[in-house]
This record gives structure tokens, C-alpha cells and sequence, in this order.
């Protein structure tokens, strides 16, 4: 593709979907299956309105059917699944639709996903693609009947490990996925799509407790100190802000966030997207409540001039200030998540770094983590 999009000063080119490949590879088995010919480049106009001229490789045709492949293009997003092939294969039957999963593309095993369990992970948007496009060939080429479309993606079991897929219980493969049929590179709305995603998994299995986390950063100190598995949460990345708008929405009771100080520190001064281009409040953070605490202006000026959280807080251990600083700091980190949610929920925070482990932790959080320790243990 030659479109472009603009990211931090760089032209970034963007790409096109699995759901896109599906679609495309689709739509020309299908004109070679009606017309004898093979075709083997294909116009597909993406539900973004981005028209793609693809190219169609690798056909196999034999007597009522036709499978041929579209590589999958991701641009300058650095996408697991960017450079696989994938295939569609196509075949006449009486009436309607039938679209399945082949090799390399996964199986849906838990409720709360875009498709029911048991059904092949081919999101409802490639799903409507693939029918749309291959309707209007078979309309091209004066055909009424149905077909029997097979999507495959050769090695998408082992691209599939390295995706969020295991964690929501889709196995054998990889998903064919796309809302827009284009790769955005980064694509913040993209992440935010995929927590989203998790929460209604943990919802749809009955969860009313929800384990948020910026990542796996500090998992082995959550596994020791709280006995908590941080991979059987919800990793929010940056976006603590949506994260916590979507659980609520979902109807979650008690929402347990745990997180370097580096990142949570920033929620005391209501940055809820936490990636540091956005906000870089921490020594600003620290500077503030430490002068309400009785911290000098030379003492001020040294927090301010910090680099890292872990300095910060060192500095202010060796003036005796650390646990009035992070009670000050964590009143306000309370008070800023109750404003987001609105008082919905109970949400408990706990604060680490990995020198120091626990710097600050709200009243009820170890209970809540012992709560969450007890339902991982049934899963």
C-alpha cells in the first residue's frame, strides 16, 4: 500500500487486514471457480473506504473448486502475522453461505468473543467482507447459488502463540480480524480493541473481580508477594483510562490495579493514559506532594531534577518523608480513579517498584488480591 499516516514526525505506511487477505483471496477464487480464468489480481474496497488492488498467488484449481492465497501486507505496524499467506478456498453448493476455518486459523473455545464458541475465529466484519464480495462476483458472473468458503493461514498455529489468542481461548490458530480492513501501525484504537476483547472474556465466564495491569513488568513480584498470576489479567498497557471505563461498563464489582510506580504515579494527577509522549508528570507528581509534606524548596528542586521514580523515592526515604509523600500521593491517586469511574466500583490499587516492592497500597487490596488468588485457583 502507499497511504501514509503521520506518527511522532514519521511517515508511517499502513497495511491491510488478515480480514482484508481473507476477503480478497476469496473474491478471486470465486471469479477463477465461475469463469474458467484464473485472476489473479483483485480490487477489495475496505469498509474505511480504502480501495487495494491485491495480488492474488498460489491457485489450485480443480473440478468445483478453487483455492488461491493474498499476502498479508501489515505496513509499517509491527504485526505477528504480517508476511503469511492467506488462503481462501471456495467451492459451489446449493444456497447460501458456509465459511469455515482450514489450517492455522483458530477455534473459539470461551463465550465473550465476536464469535460463539466453536466457530471459527473469523471476526463478524472479514465474515460480512468475504460474503459481500464474493456475492457481488457470483452476481458478476450470473450465478445464484450458494458456496463453501474454507480460510486457511498455513503456520498460523505457531504465529497464533506469540498473540493474545491462547489467553482468550482461541486455539489452532491465529484470528482473521479488521473493523476498518486496514492496518493502522501502532494503532492505539487497535490495543484499546484488544483489552476490551479480554474484558468481556473474563465477564462472559462469570468474573465480577477483575486483575488490571499495565503488563507483565514486576510478574514474578506479584506472583511472590500476592500469590497472583498477573497473565490471568487484564494487561491495559497505557490506557489505564479506557480500561477502567470499559470494566465498569461491563458491570464489574472490584477492580484490583497493580503497577510499577513509574506508570501508576502519573493517575495522581489525572493522566490516565500513562505512556510517556502523552504525560511525564512523575517528578512533578512527587515534587507536589512532597512540599505538602514539608519538604524545602532545595529538596523540591533535587525531586524535580530526578530521573526515575526509584530516585525519587530513595530521596525521600533518606529524608524520612517516603510514607507521608506516598499516603499523599495515594489519596490522590483514590480520589482521581473514584472521579473516572464514577464510585461504580471498588477499585484497589497497589504501587511497586522491584528494588523496594510495596510503596503504597489502598486499604482493601490485599483482601481483594486474596479474592482473586481464591478464583484463579478455580479456573
Amino acid at each position: 500500500m502507499e497511504e501514509i499516516i503521520v506518527k511522532g514526525g514519521k511517515a508511517m505506511r499502513l497495511g491491510y487486514t488478515t480480514g482484508s487477505c481473507a476477503a480478497a483471496a476469496a473474491k478471486a477464487a470465486a471469479a477463477t471457480l465461475l469463469t474458467g480464468k484464473i485472476h489473479d489480481t483483485v480490487e477489495l474496497l475496505t469498509p474505511r473506504g480504502i480501495k487495494l488492488t491485491l495480488e492474488v498467488t498460489d491457485f489450485l484449481v480443480k473440478e468445483g473448486s478453487v483455492s488461491c492465497a493474498v499476502r498479508k501486507d501489515a505496513g509499517d505496524d509491527p504485526d505477528a502475522t504480517d508476511g503469511i499467506n492467506i488462503y481462501a478456498r471456495v467451492q459451489t453448493i446449493g444456497e447460501g453461505f458456509l465459511i469455515d476455518a482450514g489450517e492455522g486459523v483458530g477455534r473459539v473455545t470461551r463465550p465473550g468473543l465476536a464469535c460463539k464458541v466453536d466457530e471459527a475465529a473469523i471476526n463478524p466484519v472479514p465474515r460480512k467482507m468475504i460474503e459481500e464480495n464474493v456475492s457481488q462476483t457470483a452476481a458478476k458472473f450470473h450465478y445464484d447459488g450458494g458456496f463453501h468458503i474454507t480460510i486457511s493461514a498455513p503456520g498460523g498455529e505457531k504465529i497464533a502463540k506469540s498473540t493474545y489468542n491462547p489467553r482468550l481461548g482461541i486455539v489452532g490458530g491465529i484470528s482473521i480480524l479488521g473493523t476498518s480492513g486496514i492496518v493502522e501501525p501502532m494503532s492505539e484504537a487497535a490495543l484499546i480493541d484488544t483489552i476490551k476483547v479480554e474484558i468481556n472474556s473474563k465477564f462472559a465466564g462469570g468474573a465480577d473481580k477483575l486483575l488490571i495491569t499495565p503488563g507483565n513488568y514486576g510478574r514474578d513480584f506479584a506472583l511472590n508477594t500476592f500469590g497472583l498470576d498477573l497473565e490471568t489479567g487484564v494487561k491495559c498497557s497505557n490506557y489505564i483510562g479506557e480500561t477502567l471505563d470499559y470494566a465498569v461498563y461491563k458491570g464489574f464489582r472490584q477492580l484490583l490495579l497493580i503497577g510499577h510506580a513509574g506508570k501508576l504515579v502519573k493517575l495522581a494527577a489525572g493522566v490516565m493514559n500513562t505512556h510517556s509522549r502523552v504525560a511525564d508528570c512523575r517528578s512533578e507528581v512527587f515534587a507536589t506532594h512532597a512540599a505538602l509534606a514539608g519538604a524545602g524548596a532545595a529538596q523540591v528542586k533535587q525531586l524535580m531534577e530526578s530521573l526515575t521514580t526509584e530516585e525519587m523515592h530513595r530521596l525521600l526515604k533518606s529524608w524520612g518523608m517516603s510514607q507521608a509523600v506516598w499516603r499523599s500521593i495515594l489519596a490522590k491517586m483514590t480520589a482521581r480513579v473514584n472521579l473516572r469511574t464514577g464510585c461504580r466500583c471498588q477499585v484497589e490499587m497497589v504501587v511497586f517498584t522491584i528494588g523496594d516492592g510495596i510503596l503504597a497500597q489502598t486499604e482493601n487490596a490485599a483482601e481483594l488480591a486474596g479474592e482473586i488468588r481464591a478464583m484463579q485457583a478455580k479456573v
